[in-house]
């Protein structure tokens, strides 16, 4: 088997297990037992069971987060450079949300990959989410440019509130679906998007047309 496809034969059957079973369900000898190689190849290619979790996770973030910084610009771009915070708010969540609910993406082993990545909290992939925040800089830089005036502090537990409001969505999906008996329709992937945009816009916002009142204000 070539190195290209045997690395590729490894990453899918570890991506298929980690979706179905979890993390700590899976070992090595299960994944070169799917993938139809051996240990070596794995070692070979990935150095260890830790390595090899980093690289899918950080495969399918690259994704998300060009994705979400190419709806960034575009926003950007149509508002002249200074793009509506709920358009900012929209291009952080809706990227991972979309990948994660509703038909389209049909509970794929990258969806439920992601979900478990998610949900279980492994040493890996909390260091990755730890060290790679440059994209999420350019949403509070752009957070700024839409708020002016508004401090630093309020910019940064907007965007955390935020992706935290996306994240206990994609978590907590079956939870929710029992809860409502079935009126919150989380194939309406859109409608999820425009929920949580909606409520975290308007926390963003909270005191700004009252800023802006006051800094109008004669002598100030």
């Amino acid at each position: 088997m070539a190195a290209d496809t045997t690395r590729t034969a490894i990453l899918q059957a570890a991506e298929r297990l980690y979706a179905e079973r979890g993390f700590g369900e899976v070992t090595l000898r299960d994944i070169v037992a799917a993938a139809d190689v051996n240990l070596a190849a794995v070692n070979y290619h990935f150095g260890s069971k830790d390595e090899l979790i980093a690289e899918l996770f950080v495969t399918r973030s690259i994704v998300t987060n060009r994705e979400r910084l190419k709806l960034l610009k575009a926003a950007e771009a149509a508002g002249g450079g200074c793009a509506p915070v709920e358009e900012i708010l929209r291009a952080l969540i809706g990227p991972s949300l979309r990948g994660c609910l509703g038909p389209e993406s049909e509970r794929s082993d990258s969806a439920r990959f992601m979900i478990r990545a998610s949900i279980e909290t492994i040493a890996p992939i909390r260091k990755i989410k730890n060290r790679e925040i440059d994209h999420l800089r350019k949403f509070a830089a752009a957070l700024r440019r839409a708020l002016p005036g508004k401090p630093d502090a309020d910019i940064y537990w907007g965007l955390h509130f935020t992706l935290a409001m996306a994240q206990q969505t994609v978590r907590d999906s079956e939870r929710l679906l029992r809860l409502s008996e079935g009126q919150c329709d989380l194939d309406d992937v859109d409608g999820v998007i425009d929920r949580v945009v909606s409520v975290a816009a308007l926390a963003l916002m909270a005191g700004a047309e009252e800023e802006q009142k006051m800094a109008a204000r004669p002598g100030r």
